[in-house]
């Protein structure tokens, strides 16, 4: 059931310290959240989302001070922290010895992803329950994100013990996660933060390198719908619909979201998930998507559309791109 009633935090604290799983909202997507401190409950995400255990989960916590008693922090995480927080940014850092997130949570690494979430639920929540949270994107792996309440049921059903409604995403991307265990910050994933004004702020970041996964959103295939994803398309086929972007929008698809008619980055983020995933049509063909700017949240977009444009595990051959 969706919690609508003052009761709402109550329940869902009551929910988590059972070691149950509640979606609760962020400015980003809605997090499927539960008790980082328990093994079981950690265990519990990874089998309710179908979620390889080797990629990790970020631990959302009320302030700076609580993420200092899970992480060591450098300067230029304080830094960030202090610009960005609470906002749409995760950091990567070393796990404090005595750090009581679960190591399942690190996906068994020594560095653990930590965030403060801008929206007053999501801080009412995490400062009642008096605990991090894990809080992946509360849909099933790979698939679409949600950005609103009704999403997380369609997804996961009662999977999850309580829905916390607080209306669709603000941002509708998922965070930006930094990498600070290195000798310089590194950008793991793009997000709702633009690497320039992460940059502004630390300097040139380096590019994610090969190796074990150190956050959540980087496997190639992710953030799919159903349909095959076709990028920097000028015009739908026939049978495809059309993800459109900016005033010129192409007719003639057999149907058209357009992303942000004005051409507005920020616009065009809060609605990728939710365009998608209702253009992800049973009697449609494919999706055909307009090339997105590469800069500021562009970025994050265009990140997002690769991976559901990616070839997904298990199926041969390579989506198509171009017109």
């Amino acid at each position: 059931m969706t919690i609508l009633r003052d009761s709402a935090i109550e329940e869902a604290v009551a929910a988590l310290a059972a070691g149950r799983l509640v979606a609760f909202p962020t400015e980003t997507v809605y997090g499927l959240g539960a008790d980082s401190t328990s093994d079981t409950a950690v265990a519990r995400v990874y089998e309710a989302k179908g979620r390889p255990t080797f990629n990790p989960l970020i631990a959302h916590v009320p302030d700076l001070a609580a993420a200092e008693r899970l992480v060591a922090f450098s300067e230029p995480g304080r830094q960030l922290a202090r610009a960005f927080w609470p906002g749409p940014l995760t950091l990567v850092l070393p796990r404090q010895p005595d750090c009581p997130v679960s190591l399942l949570a690190s996906a068994g690494l020594d560095t653990l992803a930590v965030r403060v979430p801008d929206h007053p639920l999501a801080l009412r929540l995490l400062g009642a329950f008096g605990r991090p949270l894990v809080a992946p994107s509360a849909n099933l792996s790979g698939q679409l994100s949600p950005t609103a309440a009704a999403h997380v049921r369609e997804a996961l059903g009662d999977k999850v013990a309580l829905v916390l409604d607080g209306g669709p995403c603000r941002v509708g991307v998922e965070s930006t996660v930094i990498g600070l265990s290195g000798a310089r910050p590194a950008l793991l994933r793009p997000g709702g933060v633009p690497a320039e004004a992460v940059e502004a702020i630390v300097g040139a970041l380096e590019a994610a390198g090969d190796g074990p996964l150190r956050s959540p959103g980087q496997l190639d295939s992710h953030y799919a719908p159903a349909l095959p994803v076709r990028l920097e398309a000028t015009a739908a086929r026939p049978g495809e619909a059309l993800l459109a972007f900016g005033p010129r929008a192409p007719t003639g698809a057999a149907a058209t979201l357009d992303l942000s008619p004005t051409g507005d980055l920020a616009e065009a983020a809060a609605n990728l998930f939710a365009f998608l995933r209702r253009l992800d049509r049973s009697d449609l063909d494919g999706i055909a998507v307009m090339p997105i700017p590469e800069r500021g949240l562009g970025r994050a977009i265009n990140d997002r559309l690769r991976r559901a444009a990616a070839p997904r595990p298990g199926t041969p051959g390579l989506k198509g791109r171009g017109t």
